[in-house]
């Protein structure tokens, strides 16, 4: 069993990697203030990275619309903003690495003949690269444990045993899993602060690391906003977009962080009262956090 425990560094390298596919919203803002406070109360880097690999769902214009709307609230990227679509040819190597070391293979299944495994793919296909195929990981019998400092000891006992997950689609782009891993190495991340929803792909991610042979951050899960019906707010359940530069919006996201603030004057010194009160630990052992009545006009 591997234990993954330990940051690449012990320089404090935060990240937010939106995906534009949509202009920021609420749950968004949420996610992107608990990294950032948590950078800031460390005295360490923020990084904003926009995850545009998916070229088919992603567009430029909600890349400057979330890039806007982060920076009206103060939210500013200590490193230029690295756009993932600008290195393709990056994670082209290191799927040859994979291919070489034959822990990948091609794939010709379509969503229909994987309807019956619920969309997993459980089983090595016999597939050619003569026809359209993506790429996808070899199942594996490892088991990962990391030390979440919000949801506490994480144990993945079966999560690579029964699912073959695909880390470059038929379609020519890449695949989330395979590049964020990639990215957050280059970039030196050495702590991820991200949503709950994303505890399922950790540990692929970290069967990556391993076989790349590099050290994974430290990672924490935060609660997920969700709404009546106990779905998260996200931009696939059509989650509006927020409001720019508007403090009352700012001070309900701190709200979900278990920081409430008394009538800060504006944005700017609402930020540096929010880094003093950051304390991740009054979140721990909470998965989602229902929208609130009054703020219920957000989805």
């Amino acid at each position: 069993m591997s234990n993954h425990d330990s940051a690449v560094s012990n320089i404090y390298r935060g990240r937010f990697a939106p995906s534009p596919t949509g202009p920021l919203h609420f749950g968004s803002l949420v996610s992107a203030l608990a990294s950032y406070l948590d950078a800031k109360k460390q005295q360490g880097s923020w990084i904003i990275r926009i995850e545009d690999v998916d070229g088919t769902r992603c567009k430029p214009s909600f890349s400057e619309q979330i890039t806007e709307t982060l920076n009206s609230y103060q939210l500013f990227s200590d490193e230029p903003i690295r756009i993932q679509s600008q290195y393709i040819h990056i994670y082209e190597q290191l799927l040859s690495e994979l291919k070489k070391q034959q822990i990948i293979f091609p794939c010709n299944c379509t969503r229909q003949s994987l309807a019956q495994y619920n969309g997993n793919h459980p089983l090595e296909c016999q597939s050619s690269t003569s026809k359209p195929h993506s790429w996808r990981l070899r199942t594996s019998t490892a088991v990962y444990q990391c030390q979440d400092s919000i949801q506490g000891t994480l144990l993945f006992t079966d999560d690579l045993k029964n699912n073959c997950p695909i880390l470059k689609r038929k379609d020519g782009f890449f695949s989330y899993q395979l590049a964020v891993v990639v990215d957050d190495h280059l970039q030196k991340i050495s702590h991820l602060v991200r949503g709950a929803d994303l505890i399922e792909t950790t540990a692929q991610q970290l069967y990556l690391y391993d076989l790349f042979g590099w050290t994974p951050p430290k990672i924490c899960h935060i609660p997920l906003i969700t709404n009546h019906s106990g779905d998260k707010i996200s931009k696939q359940n059509h989650a509006k977009a927020i409001k720019n530069n508007h403090l009352p919006t700012l001070l309900r996201a701190l709200h979900y962080l278990k920081i409430d603030l008394v009538s800060p004057s504006s944005i700017t010194e609402a930020l540096s009262l929010a880094i003093e009160a950051w304390d991740s630990s009054k979140l721990k052992g909470i998965k989602d956090l229902p929208l609130e009545e009054q703020d219920l006009h957000f989805i």
